[in-house]
């Protein structure tokens, strides 16, 4: 008797979230889908935890470290979701003076940068 009350239930449930899931809204870019994932990923941390940056990934990993290498050429070290600055890319890129952290808005523009000594640079 339970089975047949869970069943029509869990249909309604079902039901009732595909509904709110409403065709007007834009479809999001997979780029903005990967961005969106990581701040929610990031803001979900207890109050007092260290936060942990998130590394970037696919289209997202690709656009920034590109945009970061074509003003600061060298090797990438590595690539994330800035928690310092919400909303930021970080790209850690060593060259052959050393290392340094370029910071990118949404749109991959270079905003900062943070030389190994941890003196920022504007741009």
């Amino acid at each position: 008797m339970k089975l047949k009350l869970i069943v029509p239930v869990g249909l309604l449930v079902i039901g009732g979230l595909s509904a709110c899931t409403g065709t007007d809204t834009p479809a999001a870019t997979p780029a903005g889908n990967q961005q969106a994932a990581a701040a929610e990923a990031t803001q979900a941390q207890e109050p007092g935890e260290k936060k942990k940056e998130e590394p970037l990934t696919g289209e997202v990993k690709e656009k920034a470290e590109q945009a970061a290498l074509k003003k600061y050429p060298g090797v990438v070290k590595k690539s994330e979701y800035d928690v310092e600055n919400p909303g930021m890319l970080a790209v850690e890129i060593e060259q052959s003076g050393g290392e340094v952290e370029v910071y990118l808005d949404k749109d991959y523009n270079v905003i900062k940068t943070k030389d190994e000594k941890g003196e920022a640079e504007d741009d």
